[in-house]
């Protein structure tokens, strides 16, 4: 009896035992797994800090700096609005002899209602 019982109580302890070193693994692989989470999120933030300097440089090549295209646009403007001057001067002269030759050079006609009444007068 006395052997059973001892038998018992080291059943027992090697079930203790054998519960331990299961925690003990699940806490190692819980930490893996939080290590490999870290691990990949940053390795993550990497790709996407190496993408967007790549992105950056692209632009920069190929679009060129934001101050770089607020310039073009400036210049554009300024292009535009000195070719719509030198036409305004261009052209200025004769359309202030077209209007005046509008303006003076009257021709006096009879309301085309009122030539229609005079026409079926007629008729």
């Amino acid at each position: 009896m006395a052997s059973q019982t001892q038998g018992i109580q080291q059943l027992l302890a090697a079930e203790k035992r054998a519960a331990e070193k299961i925690n003990e693994a699940r806490k190692r692989k819980n930490q893996r797994l939080k290590q490999a989470k870290q691990e990949a999120q940053a390795e993550i933030e990497k790709y996407r800090q190496d993408r967007e300097k790549g992105f950056l440089e692209y632009e920069a090549k190929y679009l060129g700096t934001k101050e770089d295209i607020e310039g073009k646009i400036r210049q554009d403007t300024l292009n535009s609005i000195e070719q719509m001057q030198r036409s305004v001067a261009q052209q200025k002269q004769q359309v202030i002899v077209r209007l005046l030759q509008l303006v003076c050079d009257i021709k006096p006609e009879l309301h085309h209602n009122l030539q229609l009444q005079q026409k079926l007068k007629a008729a």
